[in-house]
């Protein structure tokens, strides 16, 4: 299934665009970004540099396009690529009702086309983060990246999918699967909420293929459930990602 997911997840994400639209119109008006599942606040993760008027950003697997919104607010010159058809057509309703201009992509975050060294920030949350596999995407980013250009991506823990059972209940305490080798985890043929082809690697892989690839690991940061928190997202319930870290944020550099 891995050789097939460009295809399965453009298809799984053009027939659930209708389930984002609300929260797409709700992120593209907050006050301040809000990341990840739990909608941790900005100033606890820092995601986004203050001002972005001088930098050409990207954002690699949009969606709805809220975060490419933040950027455009920060000054940013900002280009947003999605291999969905329906989700850029919310984005792109939403950027024109919002007066915001978004140079927006239909494509491959693996191979997006741009030109060598043309950004200055990249950024993704989730989208090309667990959607594409590391070793594809994250090379892709090096080469669109110039020189002293920063990467930040948040996705999903590695103990959040190895806690995750197999036929895609909620997670939980016990281990599901080895960690040993991780790659991912196929979704779509799973019992309780299918849904596409996800991608991850251990710590040590995700470290080793940074330091592969020449990124300067600057930040590492693991996101827990807020106190207030109840009920379940993303089939992790809520007081299982209060002790346990639901999500992971690296903030990368290309070296000058």
């Amino acid at each position: 299934m891995r050789s097939n997911h460009v295809a399965t997840n453009q298809g799984i994400w053009d027939a659930d665009a209708p389930n984002w639209v609300e929260v797409g119109e709700k992120l593209w008006r907050a006050e301040a970004p809000e990341w990840g599942n739990w909608g941790n606040p900005e100033a606890s993760l820092n995601m986004l540099p203050p001002d972005m008027s001088d930098k050409d950003a990207i954002e690699l697997g949009c969606g709805t396009a809220y975060v490419s919104a933040w950027m455009a607010r920060r000054g940013a010159t900002v280009t947003a690529i999605d291999v969905s058809p329906e989700q850029l057509s919310t984005a792109r309703r939403l950027a024109k009702e919002h007066e915001t201009d978004i140079t927006f992509i239909e494509g491959n975050a693996e191979e997006t086309g741009l030109p060598d060294a043309s950004f200055d920030f990249a950024i993704s949350e989730y989208g090309a983060a667990i959607w594409c596999p590391p070793d594809l995407w994250l090379r892709e980013a090096w080469r669109l990246l110039r020189p002293g250009g920063q990467l930040v991506f948040l996705g999903n823990h590695p103990l959040s999918l190895i806690c995750s059972p197999l036929d895609g209940a909620p997670a939980n305490l016990t281990l599901h699967r080895p960690y040993r080798d991780m790659w991912g985890a196929d979704w779509t043929k799973v019992e309780f909420e299918p849904s596409g082809v996800c991608f991850n690697l251990t710590m040590a892989d995700w470290m080793a293929l940074f330091a592969e690839i020449g990124f300067k690991v600057d930040k590492y940061q693991e996101v827990y459930a807020p106190d207030w928190a109840k009920g379940e997202r993303g089939a992790v319930p809520a007081d299982w990602a209060k002790s346990y870290p639901i999500e992971q944020v690296w903030h990368l550099s290309k070296p000058a």
